[in-house]
């Protein structure tokens, strides 16, 4: 009596957004990084990658080639769009005496209220956290902690701690969308 096989794609059970981001998020890191050369922005770009594959996870077929792919894309736009800007340095004969500065370097009054009250909101958002993703997003944002840095002070993996940013962040933009901060 034969025993037939399962074919491979039924076999294995489609992988979690949790898992991809696991196994790939450092993969992903060092490829971008090698496609801008800046840790920063390469660190942008696969939480932007990631962040659009969980919009849309259940229309994509391929993950892990689809990944790359946005990586790529977002890597090559970012790289056009930086092309693009070229600093404003005027140019100043030597005669010409330093320009005195009249515009008041203080805000508008209007302005600051709407400054102080998006601060407002933003800490309000950040106590519907628990203690843990406060503590990963004050590292990050406070004191400007790499992922790896952020890992190694709290024993978290490298890749949980950005999952973790991920949707910390996730649920603040929620709470300013419903208060209207943000679109």
């Amino acid at each position: 009596m034969a025993v037939s096989q399962p074919d491979e794609a039924s076999a294995q059970s489609p992988e979690t957004i949790e898992e991809l981001f696991a196994a790939l998020e450092s993969p992903l890191l060092s490829y971008a990084l090698r496609l801008i050369g800046e840790r920063g922005v390469a660190e942008d770009l696969v939480q932007e990658a990631f962040m659009r594959l969980h919009a849309q996870f259940a229309e994509v077929r391929e993950p892990r080639r689809w990944l790359y792919r946005t990586v790529h894309n977002l890597a090559l736009n970012h790289r056009r769009d930086s092309a693009k800007i070229i600093p404003f340095q005027p140019q100043r004969e030597e005669s010409d005496a330093p320009a005195a500065d009249t515009a008041d370097p203080q805000p508008l009054p209007d302005e600051q209220i709407v400054r102080l009250e998006g601060i407002g909101l933003v800490r309000l958002s950040l106590e519907t956290l628990d203690e843990r993703s406060r503590e990963l997003i004050r590292l990050k944002f406070t004191e400007d902690l790499s992922y790896k840095e952020i890992s190694e002070r709290t024993g978290l993996k490298t890749g949980h701690v950005g999952y973790l940013l991920h949707h910390a962040l996730r649920i603040i933009a929620d709470e300013l969308a419903k208060s209207g901060v943000v679109k």
